[in-house]
């Protein structure tokens, strides 16, 4: 009978311990939790208290809540890329809980005036080729090939293609791990 998924995959821990080149006896030092409890808990034999996992959150500078989030998340996520237009503005995007990439490209003369509403974001503009202006409250920035920007999203921006132009743009998000 096939073994179940478990609801909390704490093998990220050895992923974790070995980025770090750390033994288990050094984790186990560092963390104070036993030797044989992170072994066990590494092959997903064991399920963890919140004190434990706190201690070894700690010794990975990490909080506990973000442990269980890597524990419960997937650590590889895919996705399939949407293709849309804004005004003459052309863009593939990838999306995710904590990022959207948009991978975009507008010919001279371009101009977007009211991009789609951004939840609490950072965004960044990277200018692959060509030229863009950002127009942003109280600044306006032209960037060039090679150039990048970043920027608080829920400010009012427009773009313009001062030339044919390729760029990347990111909308981080603030209040999400994963």
């Amino acid at each position: 009978m096939p073994r179940a998924t478990p609801q909390f995959d704490f093998s990220v821990l050895r992923t974790l311990r070995e980025q770090r080149e750390m033994t288990l006896a050094q984790l186990s030092e560092a963390s104070g939790v036993s030797v044989a409890v992170i072994s066990k808990l590494e092959r997903n034999q064991q399920s963890a208290e919140l004190e434990t996992l706190y201690r070894l959150a700690r010794a990975f500078g990490l909080s506990a809540t973000d442990l269980m989030a890597m524990a419960e998340s997937q650590l590889a996520h895919r996705t399939a890329e949407k293709a849309y237009r804004s005004g003459d503005f052309k863009f593939r995007q990838i999306k995710y809980a904590n990022v959207v990439a948009h991978l975009g490209s507008a010919p001279a003369g371009a101009k977007v005036n009211r991009p789609e509403i951004h939840h609490d974001d950072t965004e960044v503009c990277w200018v692959t080729e060509g030229k863009l202006r950002l127009v942003l409250p109280h600044e306006t920035c032209e960037l060039g090939a090679g150039e990048s920007i970043q920027f608080d999203a829920i400010q009012q921006h427009t773009y313009e293609a001062l030339a044919d132009s390729q760029f990347v743009i990111l909308h981080l998000r603030k209040d999400k791990r994963y």
